[in-house]
């Protein structure tokens, strides 16, 4: 028997439903399954940066490499829906049990900050076992020195372009989890979630979690003189390399990244769809 596609209206009853699980979770199954989630987007930051690395660092080739990485980058929402995992980004999308009464605002608050915690615990430990592995070293230090650039881009955004990208970024991303509501079918989620992140990866927007690993993979990589100095020979300024630590990550990427993040799938996909099919809750 054929798995059924749902209408956009099923699925957003689906996505309700959906919250309405997640704020019923337990804070140990909350945790494993966050530092699961964070781990496997960390693995797709670090694979996309490996298959695209001599790319991104060429200005006539960089356009190319972002969209190879991003076709890599989908591999960890896939890991995440379909192994199973809580992803921060994606439970933004509980608002809608929220605003239908199926979700307390305090357990959705509850979710939200045990999955955001322990998704930052599992992509800094990705990227601190990365940087134990001497993979860094890889195409002759370049990747190494490309983990420092990116870095150093993120934490160099201005407050309201980290905002902004932060939330198309989600806007992407509810959708491709949104689609992933669509189907029962395991290539056909799959597929679903593919074309959107593929999306916003090319589109060079701003991942909350993912950015729990590319920036401190960047300042573990810092800590190397050989990565610094190509880093400094490929285009990255003194200024921007000196300003590069834990708090500018915290500050000038990662507070405004996540506000973003929350507003682009709070309101453009559930608050959206919400009032799109506001006749037919229930049905």
């Amino acid at each position: 028997m054929q798995n059924p596609t749902l209408k956009p209206d099923q699925i957003l009853e689906a996505s309700i439903d959906a919250a309405g699980k997640k704020a019923q979770s337990g804070w140990i199954t909350l945790a494993v399954l966050g530092f699961l989630a964070g781990a496997f987007i960390a693995f797709a930051a670090e694979g996309s940066n490996m298959a695209a690395f001599n790319l991104l660092a060429a200005a006539g080739t960089f356009g190319l490499g972002r969209a190879l990485a991003g076709a890599m980058f989908a591999v960890g929402l896939m890991l995440v829906i379909l192994c199973g995992g809580e992803l921060f980004t994606g439970n933004v999308l509980m608002i809608g049990g929220v605003i239908r009464r199926r979700v307390r605002v305090r357990s959705m608050l509850r979710n939200w900050a045990i999955v955001y915690v322990c998704n930052f615990a599992g992509a800094l430990f990705i990227a601190w076992l990365m940087s134990e592995t001497g993979l860094f070293h890889s195409g002759g230090d370049m990747l190494g020195a490309v983990t420092v650039k990116i870095a150093t881009a993120k934490t160099g955004l201005a407050w309201h372009s980290a905002l902004i990208l932060g939330l198309l970024c989600n806007w992407l991303v509810c959708l491709a989890v949104w689609l992933s509501y669509a189907t029962g079918s395991m290539a056909g989620k799959m597929l679903g979630i593919f074309v959107p992140i593929w999306l916003f990866v090319t589109s060079g927007f701003e991942h909350s979690v993912a950015n729990m690993y590319y920036i401190p993979a960047g300042l573990f990589a810092k800590a190397d003189p050989a990565f610094t100095g190509m880093a400094l020979d490929n285009g990255v300024s003194q200024s921007a390399l000196d300003a590069l630590s834990w708090g500018s990550f915290v500050t000038s990427n990662l507070i405004p990244v996540t506000i973003g993040n929350i507003i682009g799938g709070a309101v453009f996909v559930s608050m959206a769809y919400l009032l799109a099919y506001r006749g037919t809750a229930g049905k």
